[in-house]
């Protein structure tokens, strides 16, 4: 189908709006993520949805439900690993990331009847989102937007200088679990958009591109969005234009073609590499 008659359908639309939310959420909290060298939490988070997925697909119940139950127990399972000092955070994280992948092989092998379901939320399916699926994104999405914007000095207070910010009274252990638990948001707004095995991806590339152009944080948070939105847009618009073409992928892949671009203007305007600042 062309664009403009795409445009025109009621489950385009719904994949437009749900694939902003998806990439304002990634592309802003990827860049505290990549500033705090905690990339492996967002993988964590997605695996740990991939079992709750298959867990509600088991259950024949809504999937996003369980996909958020689980990875919210599971990111309190690992603050509370790191907090009472069991094992290392990246421990931590990668116990979380085998329960995951765990529990989807064992359920995906009881119930054969919803593999093909299952491969969705794997690997995203956005021209199917329903009407839940954006009612319970845009519920989220508000959440998290409203979070960052009411705490963001803190969380950049806590990312640049962890010690600082607990000295200067930043409650540093319930924001970063706080934190944590709207990583668990995004990741479920995600799924249907790139699906749970790429959110990752989302969350890393547009923070990584824009760090190459930007070395001021509100500068790479700003090129971050930019990066994010239109690596959903055109994404949705080539599988718009090609049926059979994997949106996820091609947001990956859009994604990575845009971290290649920035490095390249990066040389092109002979920047020297300086770290992100707090200004």
């Amino acid at each position: 189908m062309d664009l403009i008659t795409a445009f025109g359908y009621t489950f385009f639309q719904r994949a437009f709006i749900g694939g902003l939310c998806a990439a304002v959420l990634c592309s802003l909290l990827g860049v505290f993520i990549v500033l705090r060298r905690s990339a492996l939490i967002g993988e964590g988070v997605a695996h740990l949805s991939f079992g709750g997925i298959a867990l509600g697909l088991f259950l024949s119940i809504y999937p996003l439900d369980t996909a958020l139950i689980i990875s919210l127990l599971g990111t309190l399972g690992i603050s509370y690993m790191q907090r009472k000092r069991i094992v290392y955070s990246e421990m931590a994280i990668g116990i979380m990331i085998s329960f995951g992948l765990g529990l989807g092989a064992v359920l995906a092998s009881l119930g054969n009847g919803f593999n093909v379901d299952l491969f969705d939320y794997l690997f995203g399916s956005i021209l199917t989102i329903s009407a839940d699926d954006l009612s319970l994104s845009v519920a989220l999405s508000l959440v998290v937007i409203v979070f960052i914007l009411l705490f963001f000095k803190e969380l950049m207070h806590l990312t640049f200088d962890e010690q600082g910010a607990r000295l200067s009274g930043v409650p540093v252990f319930i924001l970063d679990l706080a934190f944590n638990i709207v990583l668990a948001f995004t990741v479920v707004v995600s799924i249907k958009i790139v699906g749970s095995l790429l959110v990752s991806a989302l969350l890393i590339l547009p923070a990584s591109s824009a760090m190459q152009l930007s070395k001021s944080f509100r500068g790479t948070v700003a090129i971050s969005l930019v990066v994010g939105i239109i690596a959903v847009v055109l994404g949705l618009v080539a599988s718009a234009l090609y049926e059979r073409l994997a949106t996820g992928g091609a947001i990956v892949l859009i994604s990575i073609g845009l971290f290649l671009l920035c490095v390249l203007l990066k040389k092109i305007m002979g920047s020297e590499p300086r770290p992100v600042t707090i200004s």
